[in-house]
């Protein structure tokens, strides 16, 4: 991407921050900066370097894994140790508002990609193959370098769009499906009587059941977008519940 081995440092080694080394380690050298001891056992078990706070961040990439509330503090953490060369991505769920963020706290010189994969630690446990990673360049001329490792080296497909054109059409994909698995989830055990359809819809949304409740927090509340749609699905239902039969 940028050297014929790039470093990568990995802010926030958590289940994605985890998931993303185990695939970027064949092609990259790897460090981790995250504040926990128990992140900094898992990077040593690992092989990967484990930094001391963001002065000693030199790498070619700087990949933010942490949820959307922590975002504005660990930029202004790291802001003044960036510097021209680097490239700093983020993987938060909505694009917005982590992409303001990072225009308006990190260095000019600094390039700057927002990022979504649309996969996790359980989607994406045994293969990248086919999976979705959504790109939104806010300030960068190398994005292209990167989108093609992504679709070269891993096998992923690459959907290049604006932080607001994601997070509109990702209320729907993302912030209904979170919406949809939590209601369903509160109206008490599984029937035992279903249709395939039935069993297909509630395996899907199962997939998100187990998010953390900051991916949670973040998909539906932190996308302006998904309120209005939340509430013109509830009119539907509520329309089409009260229809007469035959109607």
């Amino acid at each position: 991407m940028f050297t014929s081995t790039p470093t990568i440092t990995i802010v926030g080694f958590g289940a994605f921050g985890q998931l993303a080394a185990r695939y970027l380690a064949p092609h990259a050298r790897i460090s981790v900066l995250d504040p926990a001891r128990t992140a900094h056992e898992a990077a040593r078990g690992l092989g990967f370097d484990v930094l001391e706070g963001p002065s000693e961040v030199r790498a070619d990439i700087v990949l933010l894994a942490v949820p959307v509330p922590a975002l504005a503090g660990c930029l202004q953490r790291m802001a003044p140790h960036l510097g021209p060369g680097q490239m700093v991505v983020d993987v938060c769920s909505v694009k917005e508002e982590p992409a303001r963020l990072m225009r308006t706290l990190l260095p000019e010189s600094v390039d700057i990609l927002a990022t979504h994969p649309m996969f996790g630690p359980q989607s994406a446990r045994d293969d990248l193959s086919g999976r979705q990673v959504v790109l939104c360049p806010v300030r960068s001329h190398r994005w292209r370098r990167v989108a093609a490792f992504l679709k070269c080296r891993l096998g992923l497909d690459i959907v290049v769009t604006t932080p607001e054109d994601h997070d509109r059409q990702a209320a729907m994909t993302q912030g209904l499906t979170h919406l949809l698995a939590r209601a369903l989830a509160s109206l008490g055990d599984q029937p035992r009587i279903r249709t395939q359809s039935y069993s297909l819809m509630a395996e899907a949304l199962a997939m998100v059941a187990g998010d953390a409740p900051e991916v949670f927090e973040a998909v539906t509340r932190g996308n302006r977008h998904v309120e209005p749609l939340a509430r013109a699905l509830t009119l539907s239902l509520s329309e089409l519940g009260g229809a007469a039969p035959g109607k």
